[in-house]
C-alpha cells in the first residue's frame, strides 16, 4: 500500500550548488574514511536522484563508491529475500510497515545512533523503524514522514475548526452543487483503510494496542473497542446524510475536486500539485481533520535507509552504519531530502527549515499522527479494516456500522491465529 501511494509523485530538482557544499561538509565532519571502497544501495525511481545526490555528499568526503541501483519500490522489499549474496544491496531505502517483516527474517542489521543524533528526530519515527518481541531495537534511519489531510478550497468554503463546522460547511456546499458527497475521500470497492484512518482515529478506534512494555500486541484489536463501537452510529449518520460514501474511488475523488463539486478532500502530497491547479490564487489550505471524539490523526508512513545483513559478508558494514545510523540522521541531510522529494522530513530541525507552504501545511497536519504498525500481523488488518468502511458508507442497503466493525475485528483475529 504504501509504496503504491509513493509511486504517484515524481522527484523535483535538489536545490542549489551551495546545499551541495553544505552536505559534503557536513560529510567532512564526520569520522574518518573507511577503508571500504564500494557501497550498494537499492532505491527506488521517485528517490534515485535525491538519494544519489545527499548519499553523494557522504561518500565522496570518505573516499567510497556508490553503486546505486534503480528498482521498484516494492520489489526492493521483496527481491531482499531472494538476491544472491553477490547482487545484495548493503543499504536500502524502504518504507517502515517492512521494519517487522524483514528485522524478523534477520535481512536487516541494528543500528546505533549516538544520544546526540538521535535527539533531533521525532521520536514516533524512531519508534516506526523500532521492532523486537522483548527488547524494541532500531533497525531503519526515518527520513521522510508522509501523512494525509483535509484540503480545503477556500474560495469555495470555510476552513472549519471543529468538526461540527466542517459537517455542516461540507453539506451546505453538497446542497449546493448536488454532488455525491460532502467530503472527497477515496474509497472504492476494496476499501482504503489508509484514506479512511482520520474518521477511525476520531471515532476512537485503533488498530493495536500496546503491552506493557510498550510493544504492539496483536492480541489487542481495538476495532470493536467500547469507546469505538459507541461513537460508531455516527457513521451511520455520516452514510445516510451523504457526509462520506465508499463509491468514491481515487479517480472520483479528484474529479469532485478538479470540478468544483467538493471544496474539501483528504489526501496527501502526491496530489498537492494537482490541488493547487483546482485552488487557483493561493486560496488552497491544508489542516489536520478537526477532532471528532478522539483526535482525527492520520496515519504515518515513514520512509527510511536500512542496513542490510549483507553490509557485513561484504566487509562494509561501518560505512554503510555511518551513513544510514549518522549521516542520514543528520540535519543537512534531511533537509536536502525533503526539498528532493517533497516529503516532510524526520528530523525536527530540518522540519524548521521547510519552506514550501503546503509541505508545512502537511507536517503539521501530522501531529499526532500513528505511524502504520509495522508488524507483521499488519497484512491482517487492511482489507477488514477497508472492507468494514465500505459495507457502512455504501448507501443504500449499507450494514450498520457497529456490526461491520464488530464482524471485522472477528476476523482479523481469526487471521492472525
Amino acid at each position: 500500500m504504501f509504496s503504491k501511494r509513493f509511486s504517484r509523485f515524481a522527484v523535483v530538482a535538489m536545490g542549489a550548488m551551495a546545499l551541495v557544499l553544505l552536505l559534503v561538509a557536513a560529510a567532512s565532519a564526520r569520522p574518518a574514511k573507511t577503508s571500504a571502497t564500494t557501497l550498494t544501495i537499492w532505491t527506488d525511481k521517485d528517490r534515485h536522484a535525491a538519494v544519489n545526490q545527499v548519499a553523494g555528499a557522504w561518500a565522496q568526503s570518505k573516499g567510497i563508491t556508490l553503486n546505486i541501483v534503480e528498482k521498484q519500490f516494492g520489489d526492493i522489499r521483496t527481491n531482499l529475500s531472494t538476491v544472491a549474496a553477490a547482487d545484495a544491496p548493503d543499504v536500502v531505502v524502504g518504507a517502515h510497515d517492512w521494519t517487522g517483516e524483514l528485522a524478523a527474517s534477520g535481512l536487516l542489521l541494528p543500528l546505533n545512533p549516538s544520544a546526540a543524533v538521535k535527539k533531533n528526530i521525532a521520536p514516533y519515527a524512531l519508534d516506526a523503524f523500532s521492532y523486537g518481541t522483548a527488547v524494541k531495537r532500531l533497525y531503519g534511519a526515518p527520513v521522510a514522514i508522509e501523512n494525509i489531510g483535509l484540503f480545503v478550497n477556500t474560495k469555495l468554503a470555510k476552513v472549519p475548526t471543529s468538526w461540527a463546522q466542517l459537517e455542516k460547511y461540507a453539506l451546505a456546499y453538497k446542497k449546493k452543487t448536488h454532488a455525491a458527497v460532502g467530503i472527497a475521500v477515496q474509497q472504492g470497492a476494496n476499501g482504503d483503510a489508509y484514506h479512511m484512518y482520520p474518521f477511525f482515529s476520531g471515532l476512537c478506534g485503533y488498530v493495536f494496542g500496546k503491552n506493557s512494555a510498550g510493544n504492539l500486541d496483536p492480541s489487542n484489536i481495538g476495532l470493536n473497542n467500547k469507546k469505538f463501537l459507541a461513537n460508531a452510529p455516527l457513521i451511520d449518520k455520516w452514510n445516510k446524510e451523504g457526509l462520506i460514501s465508499s463509491k468514491v474511488a481515487d479517480a472520483d475523488a479528484k474529479n469532485l475536486w478538479a470540478t468544483k463539486k467538493v471544496a474539501y478532500w483528504v489526501t496527501g502530497p502526491w496530489n498537492v500539485d494537482l490541488a493547487r491547479q483546482t485552488a487557483a490564487g493561493n486560496t488552497l489550505k491544508i489542516i489536520q481533520i478537526p477532532a471528532i471524539k478522539c483526535a482525527s490523526t492520520p496515519f504515518l508512513g515513514v520512509q527510511g535507509f536500512m542496513v542490510t545483513k549483507y553490509a557485513a559478508s561484504h566487509g562494509v558494514e561501518s560505512a554503510a552504519k555511518d551513513l544510514v545510523g549518522n549521516y542520514m540522521l543528520g540535519t543537512a541531510a534531511q533537509s536536502a531530502l525533503a526539498a528532493g522529494n517533497g516529503r516532510y522530513p524526520a528530523n525536527v530541525l530540518a522540519g524548521k527549515q521547510v519552506k514550501d507552504k503546503y509541505l508545512s501545511e502537511l507536517g503539521t497536519a501530522s501531529k499526532g499522527g500513528v505511524p502504520m504498525p509495522n508488524i507483521p500481523q499488519m497484512a491482517s488488518v487492511w482489507s477488514e479494516l477497508g472492507g468494514a468502511w465500505v459495507k457502512a458508507t455504501k448507501g443504500g442497503g449499507s450494514t450498520k456500522a457497529t456490526k461491520a466493525f464488530t464482524v471485522a475485528a472477528r476476523n482479523i483475529a481469526n487471521k492472525i491465529g
